[in-house]
């Protein structure tokens, strides 16, 4: 009744629309994958920050004590010659 043509649909139409389906569905799962795994990811956040900034906002949300951030910036300024001596 709503067949094309004669009213059968020969073995490449039948091959063509199952391949379509699979490639279309693949390809919404794998935008919505992405999409997730993207908005959860923020790499541009720490380029540009310096190790004595990223160390500072460690110790200012409590991750590390007050020892542990003396310490670490002393080894930075030992390493790179650039944090300031408390």
């Amino acid at each position: 009744m709503w067949w094309f043509g004669d009213g059968s649909l020969n073995g490449w139409g039948y091959a063509l629309m199952t391949v379509s389906m699979v490639l279309f569905w693949g390809l919404v799962i794998y935008g919505v994958v992405w999409l997730l795994r993207s908005a959860g990811r923020d790499d541009r956040a720490d380029v540009g920050r310096s190790p004595e900034d990223l160390l500072a906002e460690r110790f200012a949300r409590g991750e590390i004590d007050e020892p542990e951030y003396r310490q670490r910036l002393e080894v930075l300024g030992q390493r790179y010659g650039s944090a300031s001596k408390l």
